[in-house]
């Protein structure tokens, strides 16, 4: 089946995962993703580990069902080829700084003019609009800026990073459906626009819906930072022999936890039975949790803590998730044939339709293995593919076949 967004077709102009990670959900939903690349290819190509250049674990995960083109736009030729394509496409979705794309003549204004319908994604690290317009970021840099370092040395302790790409990958979904909702747009007026999706702006965004906390009002009727969230103990659990996920939520669980723990002393304690008051004592009771868990063997615990109702689940080693059996049971994990790779094992998308199912229609491609077909899909003729080769404006970066040996 095709997916809901087949027929869609869109220019990626992006690297590292704030960008990539975005095109490939929309080209997980059907779009026909062109992957724009330089002739050095995006730097996720280097990255350790891997099995052949220019093929590194990091770029797998994020570039499969893409077409992948080298353009060199610092040449004309590229320059060219680059505006050519994009007359025929929806969408665009560009991580390079405006600035820079408007030197090239490539930027919004350029693109519109020869395809006055398109929808421009422009992905910045900072509002355009602001003091910070002109600075780099990377996930470092906007986990601190955004709070979201803060956050993980709770109300007391330091800064520390998330260890994840964090705030690249939620950045995407920002981008994802900031372009669905352009295309939506586009669909039912005709119109394109420029669309500025920038990374603080999400992130702040994004962290600050629990943690606005008492700051919501002014006067503030506290501090910032949701208190279940900030304390020490949220955290897995050490039980005798691993670690657990528990969590009580509710009165109901909360009581039937320490039903479990055989300590009637705070089955009717207040400060479990009143949602305000459990609020404001969180953080002692989650410490009074690891204690209760601590005597207990971790598969022992999660079968008890399954029978009371209490919300439980191992904490899993990421080694271990191919392992998992309900991930195994919905499929998320899929293995492949790839033609230069071997066998590699790519994570599936996770949403299901009934209509217009979702899929992995093709491998994270080599650099610039589809330049020569997306070149004369714009209506390069042979000789200026050969010309466009000759210079270095594009790369042939087709696997040996029978195709390109002939050619």
């Amino acid at each position: 089946m095709p997916g809901p967004l087949s027929g869609i077709k869109i220019l990626d102009l992006t690297t590292v995962a704030y960008g990539p990670y975005a095109t490939q959900i929309l080209a997980d939903y059907g779009a026909d993703v062109i992957k724009v690349e330089s002739p050095e290819g995006d730097i996720t190509r280097a990255l350790a580990p891997m099995k052949n250049d220019g093929m590194g674990g990091f770029f797998l995960m994020s570039n499969r069902n893409k077409r992948c083109i080298v353009l060199d736009l610092k040449k004309e030729e590229g320059k060219k080829a680059y505006l050519k394509i994009a007359k025929s496409v929806d969408a665009i979705v560009c991580s390079v700084r405006p600035a820079a794309m408007a030197r090239l003549g490539l930027g919004y204004e350029s693109c519109q003019k020869v395809n006055p319908e398109v929808v421009y994604m422009e992905l910045v690290g900072f509002g355009q609009a602001g003091p910070y317009a002109k600075r780099p970021a990377y996930d470092d840099i906007i986990q601190g800026m955004s709070g979201m370092a803060a956050m993980q040395g709770g109300r007391e302790g330091p800064p520390r990073f998330v260890n994840s790409s964090i705030c690249d990958k939620i950045g995407s979904q920002f981008v994802v459906h900031a372009t669905m909702a352009a295309l939506f747009h586009k669909e039912r007026t005709g119109e394109g626009q420029l669309v500025e999706v920038p990374m603080l702006e999400s992130l702040v965004g994004f962290n600050m819906v629990e943690h606005q906390a008492g700051q919501t009002w002014e006067p503030a009727l506290g501090h910032a930072g949701y208190e279940r969230s900030m304390v020490e103990y949220r955290r897995p659990y050490a039980t005798r022999d691993g670690h657990v996920c528990v969590l009580p939520y509710n009165t109901k669980q909360w009581r039937a936890f320490f039903e479990l723990m055989d300590r009637p002393d705070l089955v009717d304690d207040p400060k479990v039975n009143d949602a305000k008051l459990r609020s404001e004592h969180i953080g002692d009771l989650y410490a009074i949790v690891a204690e209760c868990v601590a005597d207990w063997q971790t598969e022992e615990l999660l079968q008890a803590l399954d029978a009371a109702d209490v919300p439980n689940g191992p904490a899993t080693p990421l080694g271990e998730l191919a392992d998992d059996p309900h991930l195994d049971a919905v499929g998320l994990f899929q293995m492949f044939d790839h033609p230069t790779e071997g066998q590699i094992r790519l994570v599936g998308p996770g949403s299901t339709f009934s209509r217009t199912q979702l899929d992995i229609r093709d491998l994270p491609a080599a650099l610039g293995e589809h330049s020569v077909e997306v070149l004369r899909e714009a209506g390069f003729d042979e000789d200026a593919v050969a010309s466009m080769l000759a210079t270095g404006a594009t790369v042939d970066g087709r696997p040996e076949t029978n195709e390109s040996a002939a050619e």
